[in-house]
């Protein structure tokens, strides 16, 4: 209970708990249909948040989605119902978070931004298509190559 308290547990987490605290599998399965029951543990409602957060604050997409489920224990079938809730707007996402990234290499060479760019986009789960289109696409609008910050430097001579 102590540790559904810090935060949620998928069932295998919580089935691993249980098991480090020396308790048989009898009661483990118990403990576990109780909790289930009694809605303190729903590997469905928690994939579903997961999913959000991952693509509202972290900017996630689906491979990483559904590598961070997995890890956590949620079965193949819950991972691949929570993913179908989203919409199929990868690209949105993904040129969003390029687009904000973007600004920030503009004193890099074009290759250099763009190869970083599309790395970020990777570990962030986006695949390969999908984060080359959004970096090419973000370092296009911000106007690569040229410059762009406004400054100027006048010789006083």
């Amino acid at each position: 209970m102590r540790k559904l308290r810090t935060r949620s547990l998928s069932i295998s987490e919580a089935r691993q708990a249980l098991r480090g605290h020396g308790l048989e599998s009898g009661t483990v399965d118990d403990v576990i249909d109780d909790f289930c029951r009694r809605g303190y543990l729903d590997d469905a409602a928690l994939a579903g948040v997961l999913v959000t957060s991952g693509v509202e604050r972290k900017g996630q997409g689906r491979v990483a989605l559904s590598r961070a489920l997995a890890q956590r224990g949620i079965p193949r079938e819950v991972i691949d119902g929570a993913l179908d809730e989203l919409p199929d707007d990868d690209d949105e996402r993904a040129l969003e978070f390029a687009r904000s990234k973007a600004r920030s290499m503009s004193r890099l060479d074009h290759d250099t931004a763009l190869r970083r760019l599309v790395g970020q986009l990777s570990r962030r789960g986006y695949n390969g298509a999908v984060a080359m289109r959004a970096a090419k696409s973000a370092l296009q609008e911000t106007s690569f190559g040229g410059s762009t910050t406004g400054v100027r430097f006048v010789d006083s001579d």
